[in-house]
């Protein structure tokens, strides 16, 4: 990433009470429900908007959020690990997303090399 982004950058969101200024780095990934979006934030914590992932992605910087499937859109910042194979994208909070063929070389291509990708661990669940 060459741009550079301050901590608070934030995008506004609309919520019943009204509107909240959310900082980008607290945004993990975005998931697409038809009209609405499901926005997971690093603390856990989820927040349903009335707005159409492909508007959510014309506000955010396109340097920091990537498109994985039409329905998921991640903040780079949290992708843990890619699997080319499975066309699969793990998040540091432990989701797993599919990254669809369409949009699979270019992603892939774009995040450089995947890390190797070792056996699990008994004790962790696979995606």
């Amino acid at each position: 990433m060459n741009a550079q982004f301050h901590p608070l950058d934030t995008l506004t969101l609309p919520f019943c009470e009204g509107r909240r200024d959310v900082p980008f780095g607290h945004i993990v990934r975005l998931e697409g429900e038809g009209n609405y979006t499901q926005i997971f934030f690093n603390d856990g914590t989820r927040l349903m908007v009335a707005l159409t992932l492909k508007t959510l992605l014309s506000r955010l910087p396109q340097e920091l959020f990537v498109r994985l499937h039409r329905k998921h859109l991640i903040n780079r910042a949290y992708l843990l690990l890619t699997d080319r194979r499975r066309h699969e994208a793990r998040m540091s909070n432990g989701d797993c997303l599919p990254v669809s063929r369409r949009k699979a070389g270019q992603f892939f291509r774009n995040e450089g090399v995947t890390p190797p990708q070792y056996p699990p661990r008994p004790d962790t669940a696979q995606c």
